[in-house]
């Protein structure tokens, strides 16, 4: 892949982006990426800290006239999520995105862009290695792990970050600063299997959800999107309440907190059950077409007919728990905000599901702006999972980012917002997570805002981000930092 952003401004930034979209970077496998970010620190002499969980925190004095300047923080993360089209050829763990420019924004092909947060990391990447722009003493933070729980931020050393003025730049609509975030948590139900021999006489048939947009589980779970696992879980309901079947697998979305867009479920059925099947299947693709025609107008099911019945199934009470726990397994928006309009309170994302060799695997990204909705969440599903006799288990707690009304940082940026625009930027609190929450919680007295460009589609292939939205925050940045003496 060479140079496809050398013609867009600011140079520095898309050359930065350009190449650190050649280097494989999904959540767990940032060693790469973060040993890049040694290495550039190590060619500016600058001073780098690598800590253990793969962090990067490179530090830069400020420049002639801000040497006394208070020290902010820049702050994003490296990993990215990975998803493509299942018509894709793309390894995740090896090949560069190959990026296209369409118009005013950028994409790759048949994959996530990794803008969600590259963007930050080029911002960082181009402040670093200036020489002309004015700025105060610097902190770079790039995390890891982000996408999958905030691991990186979780282990961050505190001691390794002077700075008490933080800059997120992981937010993904300009003219908006974010300033409060939801928690959350990742919860694992495991039903474990009981299998038996394939009965005689039977045939299999793998049913596919397919056609769905999906998107983010926090910034777009409150545009009702089909939830291919959930509606898998109601075709299974339908089938079992018009036939005897059995299951051999099912399996649905990749990543907790991506809306899935893609299930699949492999079923066996007496030889006879053919057309009452079908029919079954056509009844519930014209029901998804009436109820998603405005959020996902091409849901499509399709069911196709297995060359070789599989020699082991799912008894007949793993079956019934299993397709219950899909059918049952909360999921989409739990509650709405009472205090600020349009504001997700809580919700949660069943995300991936996933048969194996012991245990069908149920897993779920719950968020809240509330702590206690979460944990209440968490109740249901537990209860849940132990009526059917599955275990459950959480990872990746983090917390929630509360409003600070006294913020002297957010102060700073809405006057130059207006300033250099005329109008004020939109205060804005999200039912995403970002790591603010964790940084208070490890900082205690720290002042913090997030921004970022015009992003769309994100945790999605169909990724794409504004070029002319990235110069203007770029442009806002620089003047922020101006001003900060």
């Amino acid at each position: 892949m060479g140079n496809v952003l050398k013609e867009l401004r600011p140079e520095k930034v898309f050359k930065y982006f350009e190449e650190i979209s050649k280097i494989p970077r999904g959540s767990g496998n940032e060693k790469a990426i973060s040993d890049y970010l040694v290495n550039f620190a190590k060619e500016l002499n600058l001073e780098v800290i690598q800590d253990s969980a793969l962090n990067i925190i490179i530090k830069k004095k400020g420049t002639k006239g801000y040497e006394n300047a208070p020290t902010v923080i820049i702050q994003g993360h490296l990993d990215m999520v990975c998803e493509k089209n299942i018509d894709t050829e793309h390894d995740f763990e090896k090949d560069a995105l190959k990026l296209r420019v369409e118009g005013n924004y950028i994409y790759a092909d048949g994959t996530t862009l990794g803008a969600d947060n590259g963007i930050a990391v080029a911002y960082a990447m181009a402040l670093l290695d200036s020489e002309d722009i004015p700025h105060p003493p610097l902190e770079v933070l790039l995390t890891t792990e982000e996408e999958t729980g905030m691991g990186g931020a979780t282990n961050l050393d505190p001691e390794n970050i002077k700075g008490r003025m933080l800059i997120n730049i992981d937010s993904e609509e300009e003219g908006k600063l974010l300033v409060s975030c939801a928690g959350g948590l990742r919860d694992k139900i495991k039903l474990p299997i009981v299998w038996e021999e394939s009965p005689k006489d039977v045939c299999e048939y793998v049913i596919k959800v397919r056609g769905l947009k999906g998107g983010h589980s926090g910034m777009e779970i409150n545009k009702e999107r089909g939830n291919s696992n959930k509606l898998m879980g109601r075709i299974l309901m339908d089938l079992m309440d018009n036939v005897d079947m059995r299951i051999v697998s099912i399996n649905g979305g990749s990543k907790n907190n991506a809306i899935p867009r893609e299930a699949d479920a492999k079923i066996i059925v007496s030889k006879d059950k053919e057309s009452l099947i079908k029919d079954r299947i056509s009844i519930m693709n014209d029901r998804f077409k009436n109820e998603l025609k405005a959020s996902d107008p091409n849901i499509n099911l399709q069911i196709e007919k297995a060359h070789i019945a599989s020699s082991k199934v799912f008894s007949k009470d793993t079956t019934e728990k299993a397709v219950k726990l899909m059918y049952l397994i909360p999921s989409g928006i739990q509650s709405m905000s009472m205090e600020i309009k349009d504001l997700v309170q809580s919700s949660t994302n069943l995300g991936v599901v996933t048969t194996t060799d012991k245990e069908v695997l149920f897993d779920s990204a719950v968020r809240s702006s509330i702590g206690s909705l979460k944990e209440d969440i968490l109740l249901q599903s537990k209860t849940i999972a132990e009526t059917f006799g599955a275990e459950i288990i959480t990872e990746s707690s983090y917390p929630e980012w509360q409003y600070d009304a006294d913020s002297n940082l957010r102060k700073l940026l809405q006057r130059v917002y207006e300033e250099k625009y005329g109008k004020e930027p939109e205060i804005v609190a999200i039912h995403a997570g970002v790591e603010c929450g964790l940084f208070k919680e490890k900082f205690g007295d720290i002042d913090m805002i997030s921004f970022g460009p015009n992003l769309y589609d994100v945790h999605t292939p169909n990724e794409h981000a504004s070029i002319p939205s990235i110069q203007n925050c770029w442009d806002f940045l620089l003047e922020v930092l101006k001003q900060i003496k």
